[in-house]
This record gives C-alpha cells, sequence and structure tokens, in this order.
C-alpha cells in the first residue's frame, strides 16, 4: 500500500545541510517532494508546520547495506521489512538498499520476485542489490532483466561463504563483465571463502570453538587479500567497484592506493566497525559475545581509527549498518561450534546518532562531511541523486530534522527493532533527530513513530549508461589484441 501524500508541509527556522554546503532556510513539501527552500517562506492554509529552531534539516539518511528477513544459516532475522525500515525511520534513516540472495542455481528473477513480495510491507522507500551466486547463460539474461526492467544497478559477490554462497573467481570476472556491459556497479564481500574455511577447521580442531574463534578464523590479511584480489580483477576489466563493509586498515590501503592511480574504487564503513573492537568476543558470556558475531569481525582498536581517516580523506565514501538481527536464540546454534552462530548485528536506527555523535561532535567530521557519508554518496554512487540524498527544490521530501543538542542512552530495552540485543548497549550519545520525515509524512516525531506497513516506495535504480558506455570503449580500446605471424 503506497499511501499518496496530498496535504503541505513547511519545516521552518532551520539550518539546511546539504553535502556541499549549509544556510538557514525554511523547506516546503507538498506532495511527497520538496517544492521550495528559502527564507521567509509562507505555509499553504492547512499545512502542518515543524519547527526546526535550532536544529539542522538534513537529507533522510540512506542505508546502502541491510538484510530484512534474510534466510540464512538455517534461521531468518528477527526483522522484516516492516520492523526494520520503521527502527531506521525512528533513527533518521528514510532509504535501505536490501539483497537479494539466490541459492545457487536459483534463478536470479525467482529470488527478486520473493524478495519484492518481502519488501511490500516495508514503511519506508528501498531497493535491492542482487547477488550473483553461480554462472550460466541465465544469470546473464536475468541480469540484463534486472538492470534495464528493474531498476537493479548493482550486483553483490560474497567471496566468503565457502560451500554456500561464495563466488569462485570465474564468477567473477563474468559477473563484472557483464556489470559493465549494462552499466550496472558490482560489489563485493571481500573475504578469502578458502582461507577462512581453512582457519575455522583448524580451530575447531584445536578445541577453539567459542565465539573467540571467530576473528581468528577471519583476520585482516585475509580480508585485505580479497580486496586486493577483486580490485584486481575490476581493474583489468576496466570496471569500477564498491567494497562493502570495509573492517581493517589493509583494506583501506588497498582501496587507497587503487584510487591514487586513478582507479574508480569506492568503500563502505559500517558504524559498528567505526566503534567497536574484537574485545567483544573474549567476552566470558557466551551471548554477549555471540551477539556481536557478523562478518567481517570488529577488529582491533587501531584498525578504527585508519577507517576514521579513510572516511575523513575520502578514500572511503559511505557508512552503513549490515543490519541482519539474531536474537539470543538464534545465536545459540552454535553453542559448541562458532561457525554455526548466524552471522549478522542491528544498527538500522542507531547509525545517524552514534556517527554524529562519534564524528561531528569530536571535530573529525563537519555536518556536510556526515550527510555526504550517510546519504548523498550513497545517492550518487547508486543513481538514485538528486532524488534522494539532498535538500533542493524537485527531491523527494525525505528529511530529518536534527537536534544536535538532544541525548540518549541506547539499549536494545528501548530501541524499535526486534532484536533482543543493541551492539551499542550503554552509549550516551548527543545529536538525535526529533523528526524524520518520508514522503512528506511525519513518520518520526519527538519519540514517536507514525508508520504503517507498505507506506514504502520500490525505487528504481538507473543504470550508468554514458559513464560506463566510456568505460567499456576504454576497456575494448586496452584489450590484448591477437598476435598475426606471417607464414613461413
Amino acid at each position: 500500500m503506497n499511501t499518496a501524500q496530498t496535504s503541505a508541509l513547511l519545516i521552518r527556522g532551520g539550518t539546511v545541510v546539504n553535502a556541499d554546503r549549509s544556510f538557514r532556510a525554511d523547506v516546503l513539501c507538498q506532495d511527497g517532494q520538496i517544492v521550495a527552500v528559502g527564507e521567509s517562506l509562507q505555509a499553504p492554509a492547512g499545512a502542518t508546520v515543524v519547527d526546526a529552531g535550532g536544529q539542522y534539516v538534513m537529507p533522510g539518511g540512506i542505508d546502502p547495506h541491510t538484510h530484512m528477513q534474510l534466510p540464512f544459516m538455517g534461521t531468518v532475522t528477527a526483522d522484516d521489512f516492516f520492523t526494520g525500515t520503521a527502527a531506521a525511520l525512528a533513527g533518521g534513516t528514510t532509504s535501505i538498499i536490501d539483497f537479494v540472495i539466490p541459492d545457487p542455481e536459483q534463478p536470479l528473477m525467482d529470488a527478486y520476485r520473493t524478495w519484492r513480495g518481502w519488501s511490500e510491507k516495508a514503511a519506508a522507500d528501498h531497493g535491492f542489490h542482487v547477488a550473483i551466486t553461480w554462472w550460466d547463460e541465465s544469470v546473464h539474461r536475468d541480469m540484463g532483466t534486472l538492470a534495464r526492467e528493474e531498476g537493479v544497478n548493482s550486483f553483490k559477490h560474497f567471496m566468503a561463504y565457502k560451500n554456500a554462497i561464495m563466488a569462485d573467481d570465474e564468477t567473477l570476472v563474468n559477473s563484472f563483465r557483464r556489470a559493465l556491459e549494462l552499466g550496472a556497479m558490482p560489489t563485493v564481500h571481500a573475504e578469502n571463502g578458502e582461507l577462512v574455511f581453512l582457519l575455522q577447521q583448524e580451530l575447531k580442531a584445536q578445541g577453539i570453538t567459542g565465539p573467540e574463534a571467530h576473528p581468528l578464523s577471519r583476520p585482516p590479511a585475509v580480508e585485505a587479500e580479497a580486496a586486493q584480489r577483486a580490485i584486481a580483477i575490476a581493474d583489468v576489466l576496466n570496471v569500477p567497484i564498491y567494497v562493502v563493509h570495509v573492517s581493517c586498515a589493509e583494506s583501506a590501503e588497498a582501496i587507497a592506493r587503487a584510487r591514487m592511480r586513478g582507479q574508480r574504487v569506492y568503500g563502505e564503513v559500517l558504524a559498528g566497525h567505526l566503534l567497536i573492537d574484537d574485545s567483544v568476543y573474549r567476552h566470558p558470556d557466551f551471548d554477549f559475545a555471540a551477539a556481536h558475531v557478523m562478518s567481517p569481525p570488529f577488529r582491533a582498536p587501531e584498525h578504527q581509527a585508519s577507517l576514521w581517516r579513510g572516511l575523513q580523506a575520502g578514500h572511503l565514501h559511505t557508512t552503513a549498518t549490515d543490519h541482519c538481527t539474531f536474537c539470543a536464540a538464534q545465536k545459540a546454534a552454535g553453542k559448541l561450534d562458532f561457525s554455526k552462530i548466524p552471522n549478522g548485528t542491528g544498527g538500522v536506527e542507531e547509525r545517524l546518532s552514534v556517527i554524529w555523535d562519534a564524528g561531528v561532535n569530536t571535530g573529525r567530521l563537519t555536518p556536510a562531511e556526515f550527510v555526504a557519508i550517510t546519504s548523498a554518496n550513497a545517492a550518487k554512487l547508486f543513481n538514485i541523486h538528486p532524488r534522494k540524498g539532498c535538500v533542493a527544490v524537485g527531491a523527494d521530501a525525505d528529511l530529518v530534522v536534527w537536534d544536535p543538542t538532544a541525548t540518549k542512552t541506547l539499549s536494545a530495552k528501548t530501541q524499535h527493532s526486534k532484536g533482543d540485543f543493541n551492539i551499542f548497549e550503554g552509549r550516551v550519545v548527543k545529536g538525535l533527530p526529533s523528526h524524520t520525515l518520508r514522503g512528506g509524512h511525519v513518520a518520526y516525531a519527538n519519540g514517536q513513530l507514525d508508520v504503517a506497513p507498505g507506506q514504502g516506495r520500490y525505487v528504481k535504480r538507473p543504470t550508468f549508461g554514458p559513464v560506463f558506455d566510456a568505460l567499456s570503449r576504454k576497456a575494448a580500446l586496452h584489450a590484448p589484441q591477437p598476435v598475426v605471424r606471417n607464414a613461413a
């Protein structure tokens, strides 16, 4: 159910913050769009007025990496598309990009239709990356259908999860090349699945079976190798690439080196990796340690500093959550074998507040840089800007009114997610949304949600035709040419 917004709404007295500048202005919304941005705007008769005095008015957050209602490791995440997107709206995030993950040999279109059906209940706008978990001619064909007809302009490749959804190098090469033809962005989960599997078996053979083994089985070198391999494949094929959840200094440095060579490589960072370290896996309580099991794992503190520097330098571009909530009873499947703990943590509600508090409040980020890494860059990279990611006339009225003085103690007891754990438990943050607008509708105001299943829209994302056409021509120009020898 997509409810049209017909009433007007005026946000009065705030400071508009976009990725390029900040300025004092009112914002008038009508029929789901921004229709005016300027000083001293007049509210039409019957319009709702939101007082933003002393607050910032920013584009709603875009989380480019979530997993709602995900079937994984024998169970399904606690948050479906309604509860997960409702939690997102409570935290100031108005759009998500989730993942369609076909089983090996499952037709892509079948999986896509399943996920589209699940997402009909979403309260926030949403789109999908589609994972390429196997390869044949039907996958080649379905990628074209998804890109040209369904508005999917990004395809995901898991380099981990051996014997499940891991894509081998042949699949990567075929899919990357097809993405270039279509003007779509390949994305990668960069971990060497063969090494992870080997290390998991060795640790269990040594009797190390608890959550403390999880980061030992996935050390930074395992991530860095896969990132470098994916970047090298993309370089040879001359296709841009987006590396999801960069968690360690080595991967961040690989992206920076490639970018300094002129390669189009983009990096995503999770809020959790910026703030949580690997000591959580050594906690004596199994439920606590297992609740933090996700991949790549949380790292030693020095890696957090590297990730912040990558964001500040512009080598890393977006922030996400990988929101994938499993409750304690589900995590208990790995009580005797850490490799069976369902991987995933939450955070879609907390992302903006923890990044503002640890970024803007500390001087690491300006408010404009905050908007860039939480909204605008994702909109640009996935080709929905300026419809999303900016406060401008003609953009969707997906907005967050941000109170920089408001404080809150984060807790599972007060979160809107259906998960029973909060990885930011007890953290006090300063800077919170007072209002979240989705399509001009006040979805959240001063602690109260006003959402219903089906209010979110599926957002088609156009492919990058002209840019990728030039890259395809360059790739063809530099392709190895056959050697023709004169007959003897």
